[in-house]
């Protein structure tokens, strides 16, 4: 049988497979695909123009990064930038007698890997310059950042066996070690702290999360500490699973030399602390790197506003599982937790590979203008105190 030919033409019901020959796309879908052209750029790399101009119109995750520096400079901008109303300094004054009101509060939250790893000397940074006014994350984002200033960690690999190190007492966060030893340490500087404490409570003192963390960021006085600057700088460090470690292991340790006793924390008090920072807020911008419950803390206290007016989520989560750690920012406009109005960024990244790109196009290009910000909020809370 001899094969349709159709005189050299496609059949016409293929007609519609072809399509048309126009090239159009919508002006609002219009800007080209277009990559860092390293063949131009010499021996010098232009960073600046590789990670901010260029990472937009690379496509796929280059593209989410992109945007996430854009959103992040938007809420910087909102914070050294804005304005505040009478209305507005009388709404944050309720906040707390040492909060100094700002046109627009940064959240950071993060994961206790990112202390583990070299990140935290990243998220040090943030807090040395006060480039973010609230902090939540877990009880190992909070343990092992005291726990480097008393011995370093190492790096290892992924792939070494478990059996061999537990007989070596050493243990493994990712490809991050640390030896039980570490925890031996901490124990002696903590025990006693926490022996003070009690007494302390003992005569009326009571005790939160956060107002632990800002107790043990006074005594490590270490200049390589999140705390100590978070301390320094009066950043509210709020940790709801804080037990959730060796924290909670020290507690539990505690209570045998004091008659089943220990300090007591309460979270109901941090709860009303961290809900009315976000409620009385004029504007709050996030930073949630990784999940779990430092990224839903951090969300759920800004639904208390009607949502956040800033967000940029970083993390390999997926949602499909249902679970929060994976939601993307969609979800958090649902119930409430990001405004209806607000472009939030979820970039699908490792964060260690991505903050340090992220922090260096926008936090550290800032760094002056923080630096006048927080000298100047310290010389006004001086002047109030005095009066």
């Amino acid at each position: 049988m001899a094969a349709d030919n159709f005189d050299g033409k496609l059949p016409p019901e293929f007609d519609e497979l072809v399509g048309t020959k126009n090239v159009f796309f919508p002006e609002e879908l219009s800007k080209p695909v277009i990559g860092y052209d390293f063949s131009k750029c010499g021996p010098a790399v232009d960073f600046d123009a590789l990670l901010s101009k260029y990472s937009l119109s690379t496509g796929l995750q280059s593209t989410l990064f992109g945007r996430a520096i854009e959103e992040v400079n938007n809420m910087i901008d909102a914070k050294l930038c804005g304005t505040l109303t009478r209305e507005d300094i009388e709404k944050q004054s309720a906040i707390s007698n040492s909060w100094t009101p700002i046109p627009c509060t940064i959240f950071l939250s993060y994961t206790s890997n990112l202390i583990s790893a070299g990140t935290r000397e990243i998220i040090r940074y943030l807090a040395q310059y006060k480039m973010v006014d609230c902090i939540v994350t877990t009880a190992g984002g909070i343990e092992e950042d005291f726990i480097k200033c008393l011995a370093p960690f190492a790096v290892g690999d992924f792939e070494l066996p478990g059996k061999e190190l537990f007989e070596m007492h050493v243990n493994r966060n990712g490809n991050v070690l640390v030896t039980d030893g570490h925890y031996g340490l901490f124990e002696d500087w903590l025990i006693p702290i926490l022996d003070q404490m009690l007494l302390e409570q003992k005569a009326g003192e009571t005790w939160t999360p956060s107002k632990l963390i800002h107790r043990l960021g006074k005594e490590i006085n270490h200049p390589d500490s999140v705390y100590y600057w978070a301390y320094k700088n009066d950043i509210p460090v709020f940790s709801p699973a804080i037990t959730d470690g060796a924290i909670g292991d020290m507690l539990f340790f505690h209570t045998f030399k004091h008659d089943g006793k220990s300090i007591c924390l309460d979270l109901v008090e941090d709860m009303r602390r961290i809900c009315t920072i976000a409620w009385r807020s004029s504007k709050t911008g996030a930073l949630l790197l990784g999940g779990g419950v430092s990224k839903h803390h951090t969300l759920n206290a800004n639904a208390m506003r009607l949502g956040l007016d800033h967000a940029v989520f970083i993390n390999t989560a997926q949602e499909f599982d249902g679970c929060d750690s994976g939601a993307k920012p969609d979800e958090g406009v649902s119930w409430g937790k990001i405004k209806l109005e607000v472009p939030p960024v979820k970039v699908f990244s490792e964060v260690s590979l991505v903050l340090p790109l992220l922090v260096s196009q926008t936090f550290l290009k800032r760094q002056k203008d923080f630096e006048k910000r927080r000298d100047s909020a310290i010389i006004t809370r001086v002047l109030l105190d005095s009066f």
